[in-house]
C-alpha cells in the first residue's frame, strides 16, 4: 500500500490552513468556501509505541472501563489516520482556510472529501 500525500497542514488553530500540491490542485474544482468537508491526515507525531496500543481508557479517564481503540477516537491507533469534519470559510489558490481541523502544523494531508 502507498499513501501520497496530497497536502500539509501549514497554521493549526481555529482558522487553520492546509496547501494542496501544485499537482493536486486541479482536483480543488467547485470546491467551495461555505461547505463541508472531511480531511483525512497522518498524525505525524504519534510515537511508534503508541501504535502498538490496542485499548485505553476512554477520554484518558481511568475510573472508565478500557475499551479497544476501534471503540474509540483515541489517537492511538495501528495506523495514525486522522479524520476531521471542517467547513471550508476561505480557498486562496491552493491554499484552503478551514474551521474545525484537529490537525498539528505538518500534518501531512491524505484525502478531502465532501461531507
Amino acid at each position: 500500500m502507498k499513501l501520497r500525500p496530497v497536502g500539509i497542514v501549514i497554521e493549526a488553530g481555529d482558522a487553520a490552513r492546509i496547501r494542496i500540491y501544485e499537482q493536486y490542485s486541479s482536483a480543488l474544482l467547485r470546491v467551495t468556501p461555505g461547505d463541508e468537508y472531511w480531511v483525512l491526515y497522518w498524525m505525524h507525531q504519534l510515537a511508534e509505541p503508541d501504535r502498538e496500543l490496542l485499548q485505553a481508557h476512554p477520554m484518558g479517564d481511568r475510573s472508565k472501563e478500557k475499551r479497544g481503540v476501534f471503540a474509540l477516537r483515541s489517537p492511538m491507533r495501528p495506523n495514525p489516520i486522522g479524520l476531521t469534519r471542517v467547513k471550508l470559510l476561505e480557498r486562496d489558490g491552493n491554499v484552503l482556510t478551514v474551521e474545525g481541523l484537529d490537525a498539528l502544523e505538518g500534518s501531512p494531508v491524505i484525502d478531502i472529501k465532501p461531507y
